[in-house]
């Protein structure tokens, strides 16, 4: 961080005096005019997607600190690229910010997205600075992808398997004990601390992409797909509404975090796996040879959790049945305007 800059405030500064700053984390042969130009691969689509987060919507300095936030920021962009089988070019970045807002806590925020976005050299390469009354950050992020290996929403087919690439609940595990680190007493360091990374520090899966690529080969069977922002269920949910298919989901193949087992009843694991979101996994339907290699490939955590069946309903199953069967539906998770 530039120790001059660690007692300023944006005011002091000015929307150019901080453009110059934002600058140096972007660069300097694509920054200046009044867009950028991103070379594709020949033979490849361009994949746009935008997320925006809102102070104390999305974080809250009780929660996230400023390096977190740029982290956060940009990981969920990623994903969303590595949900539709793309691989990233870059992203630009929309920041309103109130004018009281220091500096330093500006800095480190693109500190943190530049941390996340180096792991898959991934550029900043423009934006622009507004100012608003509650710090709002709006990236669009930019991707490539062959047209025949895009993951669609409405590609499931009957009889595919419903598989995850990772656990759920960590991240909704680690927000409560952020907000009430009481309840983590009876948890270890290292488990409290795995927690809270998820929360704080989520993985973009754009790991999974060469592995499926390579499993696939020359197949040209679709596959279906999203990533798990905005809850296990709501992704399940959101698929087979798109492909106009039904699914039966197996509850105890649900890859909870280790720690849940003696941490949390099974209610509530069953309410952070399926409703926490966040967990920024890909939830991916594909014929049951591929999808089971891909689970044993990838090992820690990923799992065939269900089937693609006909009808129009998502169905958590128990086969110990200590829960009944339920349907799934949209109205549990996160809504913004509910």
């Amino acid at each position: 961080m530039n120790t001059e800059s660690s007692s300023l405030l944006v005011k002091d500064i000015g929307e150019q005096g901080l453009l110059q700053i934002l600058q140096r984390f972007c660069p300097q042969e694509i920054i200046g005019d009044d867009a950028a130009v991103i070379a594709t691969e020949p033979g490849q689509s361009l994949v746009v997607t935008t997320d925006v987060l809102v102070d104390n919507i999305h974080f809250s300095e009780i929660t996230t600190s400023a390096i977190d936030v740029g982290w956060r920021a940009a990981a969920a962009n990623l994903s969303d690229l590595a949900a539709m089988g793309a691989s990233p070019l870059g992203i630009t970045v929309g920041l309103g910010l109130p004018s009281d807002v220091s500096v330093s806590w500006v800095e480190q925020m693109y500190v943190g997205m530049t941390q996340c976005l180096q792991q898959y050299n991934t550029p900043i390469v423009g934006g622009d600075v507004v100012r608003s009354p509650v710090i709002t950050i709006a990236i669009t992020a930019f991707g490539q992808a062959y047209p025949q290996r895009i993951i669609r929403r409405n590609q499931a087919q009957v009889g595919d398997a419903i598989i995850v690439t990772g656990v759920h609940g960590a991240s909704r595990a680690g927000l409560e004990l952020l907000l009430h680190p009481e309840k983590g007493e009876n948890l270890s360091p290292e488990e409290t601390k795995a927690l809270i990374s998820a929360h704080q520090r989520p993985q973009p899966r754009l790991d999974v992409l060469p592995i499926l690529w390579q499993i696939l080969g020359s197949s040209q069977f679709a596959i279906a797909g999203m990533d798990s922002s905005d809850g296990l269920a709501d992704a399940l949910v959101q698929i087979c509404r798109a492909s106009n298919v039904g699914a039966v989901v197996e509850r105890t193949q649900i890859p909870l975090p280790p720690a849940f087992v003696h941490w949390l009843t099974k209610e509530q694991a069953l309410e952070y796996s399926l409703y926490g979101g966040e967990d920024f996994e890909l939830v991916l339907c594909l014929p049951k040879e591929p999808a089971y290699k891909l689970v044993q490939i990838l090992g820690q955590g990923a799992a065939a959790i269900g089937k693609i069946t006909n009808g129009s309903t998502v169905v958590l199953h128990d086969q110990k049945q200590e829960f009944p069967d339920q349907v799934l539906t949209l109205s549990q998770g996160f809504q913004h305007f509910s």
